[in-house]
């Protein structure tokens, strides 16, 4: 082929190459843990999966990485759990990023303690000339006891005594941890 000023002849074409390489600049992407809570019921609760929440390049997408994780917590008892995701759970699959990082914002699953109503004994008792007492609690929760909750009422006179819960009994927690004391009810001897 001639060039259009007839003074040229193209002798060779040799062919050149486009070179695109990766991305080196870092993209964040974002994962956030779900959370939930729960009542302590005496039942298995769980929380599962997480949402990405913010990638730092628009062209970088929720497609182009996997994981390989468990993105799963549970728990029966009162207290929190948490689900631990790392970011070697993530893997980045685009070759035209060479610089994903992963960051993981934590959630977990919170069982609180069940709340419970103690109500003191109350008693009636006829007159005898000696001390009498009445002491215990019923509890809402039947077979629920609380070892370091003291209540009762002593008397020896013909009267009304009453039989209230010791100071700081209310917000007292179970030693499983499963229940809190919300209501202390007083009874009477």
């Amino acid at each position: 082929k001639r060039d259009t000023t007839r003074n040229y002849i193209v002798k060779e074409a040799k062919p050149g190459k486009l070179t695109i390489t990766a991305d080196t600049d870092e993209v964040v992407v974002t994962i956030t843990e779900h959370s939930g809570t729960a009542t302590y019921d005496g039942k298995e609760h769980a929380v599962t999966g997480y949402d990405v929440t913010s990638i730092s390049n628009p062209l970088y997408k929720n497609t182009d990485f996997t994981f390989s994780g468990n993105d799963s917590v549970s728990g029966i008892n009162a207290g929190t759990y948490n689900m631990e995701l790392k970011p070697s759970d993530f893997k980045n699959n685009n070759k035209n990023f060479s610089n994903v990082r992963f960051e993981i914002v934590n959630g977990s699953l919170t069982i609180s303690p069940a709340e419970v109503t103690l109500t003191a004994k109350s008693d009636t008792k006829t007159y005898n000339g000696k001390e009498q007492s009445v002491s215990g609690y019923d509890c809402s929760v039947d077979g629920l006891t609380f070892e370091e909750i003291t209540v009762g009422a002593k008397g020896t006179l013909v009267g009304e005594y009453p039989a209230e819960f010791a100071e700081g009994t209310v917000g007292k927690r179970d030693t499983t941890r499963n229940y809190i004391v919300k209501e202390a009810k007083p009874g009477k001897l």
